[in-house]
């Protein structure tokens, strides 16, 4: 008998801040947004699958998404988020940003480095 691996959920408590910032993700990460997203993070030398400096940079109201508008900057919706959204979020985040194409991640691979 093989058993597979299965996340276990956990309920988001914010659900308002969550999805807005869920919601800006997507869109920095549509195909079309994607290399705008990229171009302003290389611009102010912020690694990609640094969550924390990609907020406080502000590159996701920054990257042009015109269609997520809130009172609040991203920083300041995580920052609302209990601990465990927060967890949420940057496990989406990370997610995401591993689906663009490989051509652009290419181009900014600098980016993705570790190191």
């Amino acid at each position: 008998m093989t058993v597979a691996f299965e996340q276990a959920t956990i309920k988001v408590q914010k659900q308002e801040e969550f999805g807005k910032l869920q919601a800006a993700i997507e869109q920095a990460f549509l195909p079309e947004n994607a290399e705008r997203f990229l171009k302003q993070l290389d611009r102010k030398g912020t690694r990609v699958r640094d969550f924390d400096a990609v907020l406080s940079a502000r590159a996701l109201e920054q990257a042009g998404i015109g269609s997520v508008r809130s009172e609040l900057s991203a920083w300041q919706m995580y920052q609302a988020l209990t601990l465990s959204d927060q967890a949420q979020i940057r496990e989406f985040y990370l997610s995401k940003l591993e689906t663009i194409d490989a051509a652009l991640r290419h181009k900014f691979k600098k980016l993705y480095q570790y190191y």
